[in-house]
């Protein structure tokens, strides 16, 4: 079965695409980052194909290893559902969730103990999306993603709404701040791209110009900046309810 890669290589593949980081999916996996890293290196060259973007924090999927690491999560599952079939001892109801890791460490994470003592007969397995919009995408059951959806098809759980938000300690060095135009000179911390601190300025008629403070592609390393007191960020106050209400985050301004 030459045409197969190894099988071996797939658990620490799989593992380190689902937490997009070697260290969380060694310990996942009871196994050193080292390993995770040498299986990774060994199915690329089998492949032939870089799968991951090695950065000084983490790995990020390639294109390629974003196509990969899909069907693995797919064929995955259905190994685990065949073998939950034929076992008497798989008693336990199985349910995957395709969920950003934003959302899941920021929101999920305090409702799955509830969740887990009222439904101790259901197993949650979360994976991470991949852009899917439908569950089916990445052979999971359910989906939480941000955007429009049928009505017939989706629940909405959260606001999507973002306002300017900074950490208690920034507020106190740099504040106040009495308006938008009093966020102009301040270090804004951006998600992804400049595009959502431009179009929030524009809508308060105002034109974001000069420098600018890091971009940041993952949400949680911009909730960590914040929180960490470097900046602020247009944030989902849905998201960080806990921090809002403790006082470790400061709401600014609409």
């Amino acid at each position: 079965m030459k045409d197969i890669p190894p099988l071996s290589h797939i658990p620490a593949f799989e593992a380190a695409a689902r937490f997009e980081s070697f260290v969380r999916a060694a310990k996942a996996l009871g196994i050193t980052s080292t390993a995770v890293s040498q299986h990774v290196r060994a199915l690329e060259d089998w492949l032939g194909t870089s799968l991951f973007i090695r950065k000084a924090r983490g790995v990020q999927l390639t294109r390629q290893g974003q196509q990969f690491a899909s069907s693995c999560h797919i064929a995955i599952r259905e190994i685990k559902d065949a073998a939950a079939r034929v076992s008497p001892q798989k008693t336990k109801r199985k349910v995957s969730l395709a969920c950003q890791p934003s959302v899941v460490s920021l929101w999920l994470t305090n409702r799955l103990p509830d969740f887990m003592e009222r439904y101790p007969e259901i197993q949650v397995s979360i994976v991470y999306p991949f852009g899917a919009t439908t569950p089916e995408e990445v052979g999971a059951d359910l989906l939480i993603r941000h955007g429009k959806t049928p009505e017939q098809s989706a629940e909405k759980l959260l606001s999507a709404a973002t306002r300017p938000t900074c950490a208690k300690s920034y507020l106190e060095k740099a504040g106040p701040f009495a308006g938008p135009d009093a966020l102009m000179g301040a270090r804004l911390l951006h998600d992804e791209t400049e595009d959502a601190w431009r179009s929030w300025f524009r809508k308060h008629g105002l034109e974001l110009s000069g420098d600018s403070a890091p971009v940041f592609g993952d949400f949680n390393l911009l909730i960590s900046s914040i929180q960490a007191g470097h900046g602020i960020g247009l944030c989902p106050t849905s998201l960080i309810e806990s921090d809002i209400a403790t006082g470790n985050l400061v709401v600014l301004s609409e």
